[in-house]
């Protein structure tokens, strides 16, 4: 009898075969545009707070405490641990379809009630859009990896995952660009902070009709509804590839959720990838969103106002641009040759040195010394990128089964943004205290964390299809 490359009848899983080993086609790139657009508008809607915060006692509001900024600039990020866990869930209760675009529905009015209905010291109130930003912004995280692996081939997995989550770079890119554009255009600064969080709305309003029409994925019909006819007459719909339902056998295979905690596989696993997830995201959202401060630094005393803010949006530019930027792209194209793993360790391993670096001589943080330390950040940037900020996305949906994949990866997500709640709420506080080359010695052993935990808790993916790596046949064939 043949086998297939996970070692079932052949006969059985005619419809798998298909999708995981059709060739990249028309159809991927569309369901990547699809779902790289909101990932685009996440980025941008969360990083671009930092600029706005240091707006605000520009454009007629009081100076803000250190409190209100920390509570401003994380707010959307502790709401997102809410967004990704709850439309993990929904993902995999009712189904991939029923739920793909609600999310992106949350975060417009959020970013619009953010530009519009904020009042000039309206503090609370903007903590309230931006908590509302969040849900939509962690609900994007739950879907869109999963979509795009149960649509992608076994051969070009990582890459096509990791173009949705690359789409990142143009959020960050876009936004310090966007605030210098504005604030070069003459504008009030009252009307350039509005625009700048309205503007996070318009990318997501164009995707919302081809997330809705997106027809279930033909994975979840077949492994967890148990419905072989629907899986392939969605799979010629978004493919064109035609399979005979009537030599694949359906197997339902509805997991308790339960299982993702008490499964010893399952748990050691969901500990590597939200673990190493959280400890990116501190180093990486903690400096992001805070980089006008955290760039502060490089720009001389005598100046400030809206020079000085051009000047840390400059700097950012340049860090975005040429550091982080190609960092998404070459660990993209290059994950499914080299690993998942291999790229890991080594972002890990490159962020601890930088920031040990620049923890330790502690001078390179002033004028003098601009050159020498954006090269340095510059370089932590582009190995987050070409490491685990990419690899923590591609991670998740590919080592849980179908049936607790939406839930696996929200979950993953939730201990991302949990750590990316904690660095950007903390860094403004430990600079405040400490200095900011503590926070770089706390964030050279944060990541030294992650290469660890990357070490012990994951497995490699690349060249594995889904049903083999997210423990699917060893699951069924147990029970």
């Amino acid at each position: 009898m043949l086998m297939n490359n996970i070692g079932e009848p052949k006969g059985e899983s005619d419809l798998l075969d298909s999708i995981n080993n059709t060739e990249v086609k028309g159809f991927h790139y569309k369901t990547w545009l699809i779902a790289g657009m909101g990932f685009f508008t996440d980025a941008y809607d969360l990083f671009i707070i930092g600029a706005v915060l240091a707006l605000l006692p520009l454009s007629g509001w009081a100076a803000l405490s250190v409190g209100a900024k920390s509570l401003i600039a994380s707010t959307a990020l502790l709401s997102a641990v809410i967004g990704a866990v709850v439309f993990g869930r929904l993902l995999d209760m009712l189904g991939r379809k029923a739920v793909y675009g609600i999310e992106l529905v949350l975060l417009i009015i959020g970013a619009l009630g953010s530009a519009f209905l904020t009042p000039v010291n309206g503090v609370l109130t903007l903590i309230a859009w931006r908590f509302l930003l969040g849900i939509g912004i962690g609900g994007d995280y739950a879907t869109s990896s999963t979509i795009m692996s149960e649509y992608s081939n076994t051969k070009k997995r990582g890459m096509l995952v990791g173009m949705v989550f690359s789409m990142q770079s143009l959020g960050l890119v876009v936004g310090p660009a966007i605030t210098l554009g504005l604030i070069y255009s003459g504008m009030a600064p009252a009307l350039i902070w509005k625009l700048m969080l309205a503007f996070g709305a318009i990318p997501a309003l164009f995707v919302i009709y081809g997330r809705r029409k997106l027809p279930e994925t033909p994975k979840y019909s077949l492994n967890v509804e148990g419905d072989a006819k629907t899986a392939a007459k969605n799979w010629e719909k978004v493919s064109g590839v035609s399979v005979d339902e009537t030599g694949t056998v359906a197997k339902s295979t509805r997991i308790k959720w339960s299982k993702l905690f008490t499964d010893r596989i399952f748990l050691i696993t969901l500990i590597g990838t939200a673990g190493s997830w959280f400890l990116m995201d501190w180093a990486l959202y903690g400096n992001s969103i805070m980089s006008n401060q955290m760039l502060s630094g490089l720009v001389p005393s005598t100046v400030t106002g809206m020079s000085a803010l051009k000047a840390t949006s400059f700097y950012t530019l340049l860090v975005f641009g040429i550091a982080a930027f190609p960092g998404y792209w070459i660990a993209t194209f290059t994950i499914d040759r080299i690993g998942r793993k291999p790229i890991q360790l080594v972002g890990f391993l490159a962020m601890t040195v930088s920031f040990a670096v620049l923890g330790i001589f502690s001078y390179l943080l002033s004028p003098a010394f601009l050159a020498e330390f954006l090269i340095i950040y510059g370089l932590s940037y582009f190995f987050i990128e070409f490491g685990p900020n990419v690899t923590t996305f591609i991670y998740p949906p590919e080592v849980f089964p179908t049936a607790l994949r939406g839930l696996g990866t929200g979950a993953s997500a939730a201990g991302g943004k949990t750590g990316a709640f904690i660095g950007t709420a903390l860094n403004v506080i430990i600079i405040a205290a400490l200095g900011e080359s503590s926070l770089f010695l706390i964030l050279a052993f944060l990541s030294a964390l992650g290469f660890v935990l990357t070490v012990f808790a994951l497995p490699e993916p690349k060249g594995k299809v889904l049903e083999e790596i997210s423990g699917e046949v060893r699951y069924a064939a147990h029970n």
